[in-house]
């Protein structure tokens, strides 16, 4: 795992692309990490990407918060999946969040998005609550935490 730096732009945006595919097509439009801009996440250091050789094999990102830490993105490139590469990068999650000194890791996903919901659950995180989504009219959100334990 690494820090993603500037030059990785095009690399992070076309794996969240093929990585969401499946996504934009069961939603009718991209996710909402196909249309982020990058490169202030990767300013402020939010980016680690997960190489296998010489390939982008995966990526995440991950926001400090005061209280917590947030998965904003977990995305597996479509010839590295099935691989338990997205586990890896939850674990990663959970490692850095204990790093900061913080109780717990937070995401949100599409409602539509069941498969990632059942192992985001298998993994440890719970449903807190669904809200509609404040960018896109008629989609909902489901939030879910994980708390963290504080020995690594």
């Amino acid at each position: 795992m690494r820090l993603a730096r500037s030059e990785d732009i095009a690399a992070i945006v076309a794996l969240t692309a093929t990585a969401y595919a499946p996504y934009t097509a069961l939603l009718g439009a991209p996710p909402i990490p196909v249309t982020e801009d990058y490169a202030p996440r990767i300013d402020r250091g939010e980016i680690w990407l997960l190489e296998e050789g010489t390939e982008l094999a995966g990526l995440i990102v991950l926001e400090r918060h005061p209280d917590h830490a947030m998965i904003f993105s977990v995305a597996v490139a479509p010839a590295f999946q099935g691989r338990k590469l997205g586990i890896r990068l939850l674990n990663f999650a959970d490692e850095k969040t204990r790093q900061w000194h913080l109780p717990e890791v937070r995401l949100y996903s599409n409602s539509r998005m069941e498969r990632n919901i059942a192992l985001y659950s298998t993994y440890g995180y719970r449903e807190t609550g669904r809200r509609p989504n404040p960018y896109r009219p008629g989609w909902t959100v489901v939030d879910m935490v994980k708390p963290v334990d504080k020995a690594a």
